[in-house]
């Protein structure tokens, strides 16, 4: 379905075991002309099957809930290749809980008492490829990669892989790099395989983090 713009509407599926707060979610976003809201499940393994049912571009995620959680929801879509961005959308702020939830491969994280708008602006955020975490959030990932095992040093990259990296760091997705600097999406993905590899680190979200706590972008 497409918005009076004709660009097709973001397709949304809610997961969280509170059912009020998914009404809430639901009656919030269904007025928003670019966001359409295909579905709900009340868990995480019930989530995995409605987003491979479904297909949606966005999911909105809580992380605690019984049974399967978001975590367990993550890493599952992950195994599936399942193409959408995941939202999360929680309560829980501790450092213990942010962080497995990146590095399942969540491409945001907020709290519920967001504003409304600004929940539709990381809707469309993470939708158009960027890493979206509340300034708390980054600096939870931050200080857990202050103590963890160390990475690899700026020098170790070339000019052309600070390039990439800082536009990783702005949320462009391989497509979009490659058009920037005039390069092929194979090249792009080559580039961001020896970043990883160079730098010890496992995802985009992680070398993101890493460019701006090196000074490689803001």
């Amino acid at each position: 379905m497409a918005d009076s713009t004709g660009r097709s509407r973001i397709r949304v599926l809610l997961v969280d075991d509170h059912q009020v707060v998914r009404r809430g979610l639901r009656t919030f976003l269904e007025v928003q002309e670019d966001i359409e809201v295909v579905g709900e499940a009340a868990d995480g393994e019930e989530g995995v099957a409605r987003a491979e049912e479904l297909r949606p571009d966005v999911i909105l995620m809580d992380v605690k809930m019984p049974g399967a959680d978001g975590i367990d929801a993550l890493r599952r879509l992950r195994e599936l290749a399942n193409p959408a961005r995941v939202l999360i959308v929680t309560s829980f702020t501790e450092q213990r809980t942010v962080v497995p939830a990146l590095r399942a491969g969540a491409a945001g994280y907020v709290y519920k008492d967001i504003d409304p708008d600004a929940l539709a602006g990381a809707i469309r955020s993470v939708h158009a490829g960027h890493v979206l975490l509340q300034p708390e959030v980054a600096q939870a990932l931050l200080a857990q990669e202050e103590h963890g095992p160390a990475a690899g040093r700026p020098g170790s990259l070339t000019e052309r892989e600070r390039e990439v990296l800082g536009l990783i760091a702005d949320g462009r997705s391989n497509r979009e790099i490659a058009r920037a600097l005039v390069l092929s999406e194979k090249t792009v993905k080559t580039h961001v395989s020896n970043i990883l590899m160079k730098l010890d680190l496992s995802d985009r979200t992680q070398a993101a983090l890493w460019a701006v706590r090196h000074g490689i972008a803001e």
